[in-house]
């Protein structure tokens, strides 16, 4: 039983990575939880404590996405259902866990220890799970994979189908948006950015490097002439980004062709640019891998507009090893190693 705000849970000081570890977990109440973390032995008698194990999951996402509401939208269920469960856990631990603020959620000395151990917990869970279904050779459960647009329409989904004959139990989920993704957060189990990760905790691989070019219609050039140098461009529309939405420097790669063209349409998605481009709207600028095949496409300037970049993929460290995690991440490599001639 927790004696007090700060004697609740004992701090192992040990890093929430940390692998010298073993739970012995019971959900009848009246049962003891034992944990044996960095050497250290912590023994709690806890009642009645942490009888629904679920509210963890609850914690969890709240401590990671620093409020009810973004807890709640993540995953996706209504903010007093989280509201609830969480004042559910606080009750079975009779401790506060975390402080509500007008902002969103701060956690307290009791609730940065906790979420150590919840962390640990979530990690014994998965891992067992995964390694039962493996034993039979199963891979399953559920794998979210974070990537920019053009990767999930253009290279991922067009072979998701080998990878659901090939595990018909691993239900894949593509956020197409990598920016605001964190691993750490556990928004997706793995990534893939134009940009080299700023988390230092999580696991990074280059996937590989690929080339940007200039393309446009067959209709476009038939009308408008074609494009003989770069400064004809200056009077032809090109395709690009809304420049109040570029934030980061991978999208700025064009901005000495964009500068000195006349404004054409704009768009924050690349789907949307590509499929303005082959509509005939004007120049744009496409990875090659994706463009060159596509016979509503012709290269504009090939010698003289070519720009390199690099796709990196992301893992959390404690996701690396779970047979679905891993069973993605080799899919991903299959696609790259087969189709290493486009990039």
């Amino acid at each position: 039983m927790c004696k007090n705000a700060n004697s609740d849970i004992n701090a192992t000081g040990a890093h929430p990575t940390h692998r010298s570890i073993a739970y012995s977990l019971q959900v009848m109440p009246g049962r003891r939880l034992c944990c044996d973390a960095a050497s250290i032995n912590c023994r709690r008698q806890w009642g009645n404590s942490l009888e629904n194990w679920d509210d963890i999951r609850f914690f969890l996402a709240v401590a990671r996405q620093g409020g009810l509401t973004s807890a709640a939208n993540q995953l996706g269920i209504n903010h007093t259902t989280v509201a609830r469960r969480l004042t559910n856990l606080e009750t079975s631990l009779r401790t506060r866990l975390v402080t509500r603020t007008p902002t969103g959620v701060t956690l307290t000395p009791a609730g940065q220890k906790f979420v150590q151990h919840a962390e640990r917990i979530e990690l014994e869970a998965l891992s067992a799970e995964q390694e039962v279904c493996s034993v039979d050779g199963m891979v399953s459960g559920k794998v979210r994979l974070a990537t920019r647009e053009g990767v999930g329409a253009w290279l991922i989904c067009p072979e998701v189908a080998r990878l659901n004959r090939r595990y018909p139990d691993l239900k894949l989920e593509l956020v197409s948006e990598a920016r605001t993704i964190s691993l750490l957060k556990r928004d997706a189990d793995i990534t893939i950015s134009l940009q080299y990760p700023s988390q230092s905790r999580v696991i990074v691989q280059k996937l590989v490097d690929y080339r940007l070019g200039l393309f446009a219609s067959p209709r476009y050039l038939e009308e408008f002439g074609p494009i003989n140098s770069i400064e004809e461009l200056s009077r032809r529309d090109v395709l690009w980004y809304v420049d109040d939405y570029v934030d980061i420097d991978e999208q700025r790669y064009m901005q000495r062709i964009v500068a000195n063209s006349r404004a054409g349409f704009r768009a924050t998605n690349i789907l949307a640019q590509y499929v303005a481009l082959t509509a005939g709207m004007g120049v744009g600028v496409i990875p090659v891998y994706q463009a060159a095949r596509d016979p509503a496409l012709v290269r504009v300037l090939p010698n003289e507009v070519e720009e390199m970049r690099t796709y990196w993929l992301s893992v959390h460290p404690d996701a690396q090893g779970l047979p679905n995690v891993r069973a993605v991440i080799d899919f991903i490599l299959d696609i790259i190693r087969e189709k290493k001639n486009l990039f």
